[in-house]
C-alpha cells in the first residue's frame, strides 16, 4: 500500500504537532500548513483524487483526542490514517505513561479495525528542551509502550527520537522551542513519506549548512526573550486550566480533495 494511487483518503488526527504549529501559511493570520499537509501534498502528486482531512488542534490532551477525533477520523472510512498524541499529557506534572498507553492502544485498535493503514509517531527526545531532564524517563517509557503497540497492532512508525541528529540543529525549531520550523516540518514530511514508501525529491537528512550560533550575550537574551515570550503564558495557562486550543476547530474537518478546499493548499512542496 506504498503507492500513492492505493491512498484514497488520509486522515491526520493529533494536536498541534500534527495541526503543523509553527509552519505558516503565507498571507494568513494563524493558519499553519504543516508536514501532515506536505504529506498530503505529496500524495496528491500521483493521486489528484486525494481525499485529505486534517482533525488535529493544539493543545488537545490524548483523551480529548480519543474522544472527538478518533470517531471522526474512522466515519472517513480512510485508507491512511497519521496519530501522534500524548505529548502534552506526558509534559504535564502527573502524566502517567502507562495509563496513557493503554488509552492510546484503544484508540488504534478502533482506527485499525477499518483496514486503514495506521503511521504513529514517537516523542522527540526532549533533552535539549527547558526542564526536559525532568520529562526523558516518562517519554521514553511511553516511547516504548508506542513502539509495542505499532508491533502488536501492525503500525508504520515514525521514530521521532531516532530522528534527534538531524533535528537537533536549532534551525529545526521555531523559536518557541517546542514546535518545528517550516524547515523542519519539510524535512518530517520527507520521513513520513519515506516510511510509506511515496517516492518523493529531497533528502530528509540532508546535512545543514554551518551555523553561527552567536556569542554567549545574545544567547542569553533569546533565552530571555523565549522566557518572556512563550514561558511564562504556558505556565499561566496551566495554572488557570486553559489550553491554547479552547474554543478552536480543525483546520480541515472534512476529507476533500486539496485543490481548492482549504487555506493551506495555497502554498505547495517545496
Amino acid at each position: 500500500m506504498g503507492d500513492a494511487e492505493s491512498i484514497g483518503t488520509f486522515v491526520a488526527i493529533g494536536d498541534s504537532f500534527t495541526e503543523g504549529m509553527n509552519d505558516p501559511v503565507p498571507g494568513l493570520d494563524d493558519v499553519f500548513r504543516g508536514w501532515a499537509d506536505r504529506v498530503a501534498e505529496h500524495l496528491s502528486a500521483g493521486n489528484p483524487e486525494l481525499r485529505y482531512a486534517n482533525l488535529a488542534v493544539r493543545g488537545k490532551l490524548l483523551r480529548q483526542i480519543v474522544q472527538d477525533q478518533v470517531p471522526r477520523a474512522v466515519g472517513m472510512s480512510p485508507d491512511l490514517v497519521t496519530f501522534c498524541a500524548g505529548g502534552n499529557d506526558i509534559i504535564r506534572p502527573g502524566g502517567d505513561p502507562d495509563a496513557l498507553a493503554i488509552e492510546f492502544d484503544e484508540a488504534v485498535r478502533t482506527l485499525r479495525g477499518t483496514g486503514a493503514r495506521v503511521v504513529l509517531f514517537t516523542g522527540f527526545d526532549p533533552h535539549g528542551l527547558r526542564s526536559g531532564k525532568r520529562i526523558r524517563g516518562k517519554a521514553a517509557t511511553y516511547n516504548m509502550h508506542l513502539r509495542a503497540i505499532a508491533d502488536r497492532r501492525g503500525c508504520d512508525v515514525v521514530d521521532l527520537w531516532a530522528l534527534m541528529p538531524v533535528f537537533n540543529d536549532p534551525r529545526a525549531w521555531f523559536e518557541d522551542r517546542l514546535h518545528l520550523s517550516s524547515e523542519g516540518h519539510r524535512r518530517l514530511a520527507l520521513r513520513v513519506a519515506d516510511v510509506i514508501g511515496v517516492p518523493v525529491d529531497g533528502d530528509w537528512n540532508e546535512p545543514w549548512p554551518p551555523l553561527d550560533t552567536g556569542d554567549w550575550l545574545t544567547q542569553r537574551r533569546e533565552d530571555v526573550h523565549w522566557a518572556r515570550t512563550y514561558l511564562l503564558p504556558w505556565i499561566g495557562r496551566r495554572a488557570t486550566g486553559r489550553s491554547s486550543g479552547d474554543g478552536r476547530t480543525a483546520k480541515r474537518p472534512d476529507a476533500l480533495p486539496l485543490q481548492g478546499c482549504g487555506s493551506s493548499q495555497r502554498s505547495r512542496v517545496r
